[in-house]
């Protein structure tokens, strides 16, 4: 009996040290056990009242019963105290990173700003469950912790939809969430119309090239956390979520002061530099007004103009390249406030070219392969009276 019972032993741990060694080296398909402990969700956040935070936010919770753990796993992290957090951010070279802090302390920031949190238990196998905590866990070590932000193609979404495709066999099905040919920019659009994101969407627009005016894939409309969870809850090949609940809904919904928008704010700056202009060649106040004035803008314009072509040709970001605002935000304009009174005819001509791109620009601006805000149009265009005003076409004839 007792060689009988420690054979039996000898037996039962020999089985325990195989299902371990076969754990190690597993994928979701090859790991059987009955239970795991594991209860695994996604959390998407509603978007704030900040920029950054205007399009939402997606993370992983994880409750470990056997172990009494409740964690969520963030991919939108980022190290502030860089001394080369500016540089790196305008180059498109900053590091984001995924933590791990409990989940009380996460739901409370977002209770704090007042922003809703759902949660959707993803339908997973105990052996998927176990092998998405080891990516999870795999990826906290700081060799493989960083990655490099992409807003559109890697972010703390996608990251998190990737991660559960390679868990789940087969891969999840998810389908297209948004109407057939949806723009990137149509999709960012929608988010701040919504949080009347007026003036973040005119310099979005003005930094943003054609390259976002490309209709998304199926794939591409999950770099929004709300489209991750919407296309998790149709997905069509697997019963991806199990239940769905409201971790934190806000209470105090207070209204908000609409700020002028930019179209508005366009056509009173144009209509009071116009004001000025009907009395330029009666008063001669008003006239060193107007020169001082015109400097300003077209400095301003060429200096922008200046940014845009270093965001194309200065950085890692895809999105800023093939920029159309580069067609009346000419770098060149910086020079017309240093040569205002010039006589020359070749700077005559000089602001006539210009003047004659502007007015081409105008003529195109709705069949650009580029969708360019159209608040900017009245200032365009007073950019190019301007311009003919100083030296119209007729000036360089002898």
């Amino acid at each position: 009996m007792t060689a009988l019972k420690s054979l039996t032993l000898n037996a039962h741990w020999i089985f325990r040290l195989l299902i371990a060694v076969m754990l190690m080296h597993s994928t979701p398909s090859s790991i059987a056990q009955p239970t795991s402990g594991l209860r695994i969700s996604l959390l998407t956040c509603s978007p704030g009242k900040e920029l950054y935070s205007t399009f939402g936010h997606s993370a992983i919770r994880i409750i470990d019963s056997a172990r009494s753990g409740d964690w969520v796993f963030n991919y939108g992290t980022f190290d502030f105290s860089d001394p080369d957090f500016y540089s790196k951010f305008v180059q498109g070279k900053l590091l984001y990173f995924v933590s791990m802090e409990s989940t009380p302390d996460f739901i409370a920031q977002y209770q704090y700003e007042e922003r809703k949190v759902v949660e959707q238990e993803l339908g997973l196998s105990e052996a998927e469950k176990i092998y998405l905590q080891q990516l999870l866990l795999q990826n906290l070590k700081p060799e493989n912790r960083f990655y490099q932000y992409d807003f559109f193609f890697d972010n703390c979404t996608t990251r998190l939809r990737d991660l559960l495709e390679h868990s789940k066999q087969p891969k999840p099905d998810l389908p297209a969430v948004m109407p057939v040919n949806t723009r990137f920019r149509e999709a960012i659009h929608a988010y701040l119309d919504q949080g009347n994101q007026h003036w973040s969407k005119l310099g979005i627009d003005l930094l943003l090239g054609a390259r976002t005016d490309r209709v998304m894939r199926i794939s591409e409309q999950q770099f929004l956390p709300d489209n991750l969870m919407f296309a998790l809850d149709r997905c069509t090949n697997h019963s991806m979520i199990r239940q769905t609940r409201i971790l934190y809904e806000p209470t105090n919904k207070q209204s908000e002061d609409i700020p002028i928008q930019p179209m508005h704010a366009s056509l009173m700056l144009v209509g009071l530099l116009g004001g000025l202009a009907w009395f330029e060649q009666k008063n001669r106040v008003v006239k060193t007004t107007l020169i001082f004035l015109d400097g300003i803008l077209f400095f301003a314009v060429g200096l922008l103009g200046v940014v845009l072509t270093f965001a194309w040709f200065g950085t890692d970001h895809i999105m800023t390249k093939s920029n159309y605002n580069l067609l009346w935000a000419l770098p060149s304009l910086c020079l017309i406030p240093f040569f205002a009174t010039s006589q020359q005819i070749a700077f005559k001509r000089f602001m006539q070219g210009h003047m004659l791109l502007l007015v081409f620009t105008l003529l195109i601006w709705f069949w650009l392969p580029q969708q360019l805000n159209v608040a900017l149009i009245p200032l365009v265009a007073w950019m190019a009276i301007r311009l003919y005003r100083k030296a119209p076409l007729h000036a360089t004839h002898d």
